[in-house]
C-alpha cells in the first residue's frame, strides 16, 4: 500500500540512496498525484559521520606511537596517577568504567603489565595465560554488573578497528539490547 508524502519531501532523496531497499509512496501536491519509489531511510543516518571520522583520525594518530614504549593513559590508571572507577582488580588485571560509555555498562579490562601486548595482533604464545585471565575477568565484571544474561566483549586491534590506546584492552558492554552486526 502506498503512503502519502508531501511532494517537497521527494527532493530530500539523492540518487546514491537508490541502492538501498525501497518503498512505494504516493507523492501529493495540490495539483499533482503520482506513485514514486523511494529508498527506505538508512538505519545509520542518525550516526554522526564526523564523529566516526574523528575516531578514525585519533586511531591513526595513536597507531603512529604505538610501539614507542611510552606510558599510556592505562599505565597511568594502573599506577593511580589518574583516577578511575574500578570495578574489579586482581594481581594481573584491572577493570574500570569507560569515560565515554557506549552502553549502560561499559567497562574496560586491561592487563596490569603490557609485556608487548599493545594490541591483539601482537599476541604470542607466551601471552596465552594473560589472555585467558582477561576473558575470565570480563565474565567476573559481567557478574558484578548484573549483566550475565547478555553482554558483549570487544577488542579493537589496530587503526582500522579504531584502537585508540595501544595497551591491549577488552570492552565489556551490556545493560541494553545489542544489535547485529556491530560497527
Amino acid at each position: 500500500m502506498a503512503a502519502l508524502v508531501p511532494f517537497s519531501l521527494l527532493r530530500n532523496y539523492s540518487p546514491f540512496m537508490l541502492a538501498r531497499p525501497f518503498v512505494v509512496v504516493k507523492a501529493c501536491n495540490l495539483n499533482f498525484s503520482k506513485s514514486v519509489v523511494l529508498p527506505l531511510p538508512c538505519r545509520r543516518l542518525p550516526f554522526s559521520t564526523r564523529a566516526a571520522h574523528d575516531e578514525q583520525a585519533a586511531a591513526k594518530a595513536a597507531a603512529a606511537t604505538a610501539d614507542s614504549g611510552a606510558p599510556t593513559i592505562f599505565d597511568k590508571i594502573i599506577n593511580k596517577e589518574i583516577p578511575s572507577s574500578i570495578v574489579y582488580e586482581d594481581e594481573k588485571v584491572l577493570a574500570f568504567r569507560d569515560i565515554n560509555p557506549q552502553a549502560p555498562v561499559h567497562v574496560l579490562v586491561i592487563p596490569k603489565l603490557r609485556n608487548g601486548l599493545t594490541e591483539l595482533a601482537k599476541a604470542e604464545g607466551r601471552h596465552g595465560e594473560i589472555l585467558g585471565q582477561l576473558l575470565y575477568a570480563a565474565k567476573i565484571v559481567a557478574e558484578k554488573e548484573g549483566i550475565l544474561d547478555g553482554f558483549r566483549v570487544v577488542i579493537n586491534s589496530g587503526p582500522t578497528a579504531c584502537q585508540s590506546v595501544y595497551h591491549l584492552h577488552l570492552h565489556v558492554l551490556g545493560g541494553r539490547q545489542m544489535n547485529w552486526p556491530p560497527g
